[in-house]
């Protein structure tokens, strides 16, 4: 019986252990260690993080609507996809990876810029990363996870600008801030 005890407290401690891992970084982007994701946030942390941008053949941006389910900025509207890279994961490689689990399809993304920026929520925790912007093309219907993603829409760059300004509450803070440095780059790439 202790045995069958011994092994449910083992298999709950694995389970505890295996929450997701951020990398932390200084401001050149050097890795300084791990912390989980939710601790990160807690306690503002810099660490390196990615968001993707996809088009269409009309020059369309492919944007998603969080999950209602998600911890923070949820059923707000942002860019294709973003996460956090993994341990000995490129910047490409955790960029694909991402856009397959959330939005259901693979595509070559190339990297930007980075930038560094820090977004506080109303829910206590902020986001505090040196972001990796990349970059890709898609012509094809997006298979969404539903557990990840709410819904998406194609927009022009024009249309985006429009309507984050006329409706900023409804769009994430990083998703904002990358939008209001960077819509040339972006734009222009």
């Amino acid at each position: 019986m202790y045995l069958f005890y011994d092994l449910l407290l083992y298999d709950f401690l694995t389970f505890v252990s295996m929450e997701e891992q951020v990398i932390l970084v200084d401001e050149q982007d050097n890795s300084i260690g791990l912390m989980g994701k939710m601790e990160a946030h807690e306690k503002a942390v810099l660490h390196r993080a990615f968001s993707v941008f996809i088009f269409n053949n009309k020059g369309e941006l492919l944007l998603q609507q969080r999950a209602a389910t998600k911890y923070h900025s949820p059923l707000l509207w942002t860019n294709t996809c973003c996460s956090h890279q993994r341990d000995g994961e490129t910047n490409i490689e955790a960029g694909k990876r991402r856009l397959y689990e959330e939005m259901g399809f693979v595509t070559d993304v190339k990297e930007l810029f980075s930038f560094i920026y820090k977004a506080p929520f109303d829910n206590g925790l902020t986001e505090h990363e040196l972001d990796h912007v990349m970059i890709g093309y898609y012509n094809d219907t997006p298979n969404i996870n539903k557990e990840e993603v709410e819904n998406y829409k194609w927009m022009t760059l024009t249309d985006v600008k429009n309507d984050i300004k006329k409706n900023p509450k409804e769009y994430t803070e990083w998703f904002k801030i990358i939008f209001d440095k960077s819509f040339k780059k972006i734009k222009n790439a």
